[in-house]
């Protein structure tokens, strides 16, 4: 069965964020158009995303030297354990679908935790004599963001560094499809904020149509 995650990294819902309500949008076509698909939605913010911090890299350190996972702290163990758990359930979906609002250039910053969370070597890519390889190479990932001013053209394109960066993140990882359906100007240009919306909304029907 093909497993999908849905990934949201906003506080709002679809009420208030144009991202999450062409999220919202896709992601329910989605479902109409493959209801035998799994499709688990993961909430960064509610759900527990470790960072990499002391407790990560000394739980690390002990299990690399030799040491059993028993032996590890109660906060290495809590801290630890639930960074594979989500590598894990990473690399086993077929394909992701990422949303974000365009915040400072980026994305928020639990969305880079999660990242970190999956970006382990042997998991999602491999070092080799060569360099680093991908090995996430049979999976699909859509990035919906949206973006209060125009970045997808003129020099505030250089400035947009969210959707670059989960692009470059997806092949270091070896993902061969990634795509982006972006919301942009409703800050810029509020009078049209509503068909700029309606607009993104049904290209998200459209693209999920064949996701």
């Amino acid at each position: 069965m093909t497993k999908v995650l849905y990934i949201t990294a906003h506080p709002n819902d679809e009420t208030q964020s144009y991202s999450m309500a062409v999220g919202k949008t896709f992601i329910e076509t989605y479902k109409e158009v493959n209801p035998s698909h799994e499709i688990v939605n993961i909430d960064l913010y509610k759900e527990n995303i470790p960072e990499i911090d002391v407790d990560v890299f000394s739980g690390w350190g002990k299990l690399q030297s030799g040491k059993g996972f028993e032996e590890l702290s109660s906060e290495e163990k809590t801290k630890v354990g639930r960074l594979s758990e989500l590598c894990e359930q990473f690399i086993v979906a077929d394909k992701y679908i990422i949303v974000t609002p365009l915040w400072n250039f980026s994305f928020p910053p639990v969305l880079k935790a999660y990242i970190d969370s999956v970006s382990v070597a042997g998991k999602t890519f491999k070092y080799t004599d060569q360099g680093p390889v991908g090995l996430l190479t049979d999976k699909k990932a859509l990035h919906i963001q949206a973006r209060g001013g125009i970045y997808s053209e003129g020099p505030a394109a250089e400035m947009e560094m969210g959707h670059r960066y989960l692009n470059i993140i997806m092949q270091f990882f070896g993902v061969p499809s990634f795509e982006g359906l972006f919301v942009e100007g409703h800050a810029a240009m509020p009078d049209k904020a509503q068909e700029i919306k309606e607009n993104a909304i049904s290209r998200a029907k459209d693209l999920a149509s064949t996701f």
